[in-house]
């Protein structure tokens, strides 16, 4: 267990990438935090399930926009836990449209979750991983961010503004000793996925060179080479997990 004796914060923890990489963390035997919003039986289910690897779990409900809640989360899983050595900053939402449809509602909600959440989590719990020398953070950002997926300016700016971040935050940190990497998935096998009309689909499986979409494990399972002692001079890298789709 690679991760053993170490803690873990997950947002958006209760579905698709978020739960997979949850329960690697635990599986791995790291004691692991996570965030939901909305649903508390998934949530109570999934630290059920957590818990079952040996290890230590619990969930909070909170909204990452939330700037004290972020702060709240980082004291509790301390408390709990005895530190934090981990944090995966996975929440985020789509509000997909073209830009002549987009409201301002649409526009800040995407941004105020998905990056400024980010931001939130990272700087609460940036103290702590300088105070110990200590720390691996990994943000998941997209494919989107990368390359630009039509409809989606909102969500492609907040993807491509956590790479910058990413970039930025890791030479900020490295002479302390913490590792800032990302993750760039395409299109991975979640609920987002299954709701799409299945000639849709087809279509998107034609423009990716592997003939698949991703799994929520290829995504973990990257994430766990990120957080382990492998990739010790890795940082400020954003892997891209999407089967080709993005190869220029």
């Amino acid at each position: 267990m690679i991760f053993k004796n170490k803690s873990a914060i997950v947002t958006g923890g209760t579905r698709g990438i978020g739960k997979a990489i949850v329960l690697m963390l635990a599986r791995e035997g790291a004691n692991v935090a996570f965030t939901y919003l909305k649903s508390s039986a998934d949530a109570l289910v999934l630290v059920k399930e957590t818990e079952s690897f040996g290890v230590k779990c619990f969930a909070l409900q909170i909204d990452v926009r939330d700037f004290d809640k972020a702060k709240e989360l980082i004291e509790k899983a301390k408390q709990e836990f005895g530190g934090l050595d981990i944090l995966i900053n996975n929440a985020g939402i789509t509000r997909d449209k073209a830009l002549m449809m987009m409201t301002k509602e649409d526009w800040h909600e995407v941004i105020d979750t998905n990056l400024n959440g980010m931001f939130n989590l990272t700087r609460n719990a940036i103290i702590t991983f300088l105070k110990q020398k200590s720390g691996s953070i990994v943000n998941v950002s997209s494919v989107s961010g990368i390359i630009g997926l039509a409809r989606q300016t909102n969500y492609a700016s907040s993807k491509a503004g956590i790479i910058g971040f990413t970039k930025a935050l890791a030479r900020e940190v490295a002479p302390y000793n913490i590792k800032v990497n990302a993750v760039a998935p395409g299109f991975i096998e979640t609920d987002m996925i299954s709701g799409l009309k299945e000639e849709f689909k087809k279509e998107i499986v034609k423009r990716i060179p592997l003939a698949r979409f991703g799994r929520v494990n290829d995504v973990a399972e990257t994430v766990k080479f990120l957080l382990s002692d492998k990739s010790s001079f890795v940082t400020g890298q954003t892997i891209i997990i999407d089967g080709g789709l993005s190869i220029q």
